[in-house]
């Protein structure tokens, strides 16, 4: 963990990124993080569970929290749902898929924006949500099961590590 943090950047390219504009395709950009000093941080380390850091030093972190929903639910759901028998083939599939077929949408329960609480009609409200639907159940791909089991777990992840930052 911490180590390899300490000590990224193999062959001289950075192994840490960010992406700038990342909602809009055109404009999308990947960023190297500089991490002369990047402390205090959040470590968030995804294997086949997560476990959440927060890092005051090189010498100085504690454990925060963590999450049984990791890379290995994500697996495990995409082989039970696409049939596909390795991480990089669920990757593949989820890239190709589209997420907004299986869940429901902000727009898809007020027609847009629920702006009294400041959500944007393309957030999700229920992941797989349309997937009550037999009809919604008949339309969807393979893809598009992966990409929303990658996009429900990520969610997930990215609310929980959102949670830690504002406590710590």
């Amino acid at each position: 963990g911490l180590l390899y943090v300490d000590s990224v950047g193999f062959n001289g390219q950075p192994e840490c990124y960010y992406f700038e504009n990342p909602t809009d395709p055109e404009r999308c950009q990947k960023k190297p993080y500089c991490l002369d000093n990047p402390y205090p941080m959040l470590l968030v380390n995804i294997g086949s569970g997560v476990s959440i850091l927060a890092v005051y030093s090189k010498d100085n972190y504690k454990r925060v929290t963590g999450s049984s929903l990791g890379g290995g639910t994500f697996l495990g759901l995409c082989c039970l749902l696409t049939g596909c028998e390795t991480f990089e083939e669920a990757l593949e599939m989820a890239a190709k898929g589209d997420s907004t077929n299986v869940d429901k949408l902000v727009k898809d329960i007020y027609g847009g924006d629920y702006e009294r609480f400041g959500l944007q009609g393309s957030a999700v409200a229920s992941s797989f949500g349309h997937m009550m639907s037999k009809e919604k159940r008949d339309s969807i791909s393979k893809e598009d099961l992966a990409r929303a089991t990658l996009v429900t777990i990520t969610n997930n992840i990215g609310s929980i590590a959102r949670m830690c930052a504002l406590n710590e």
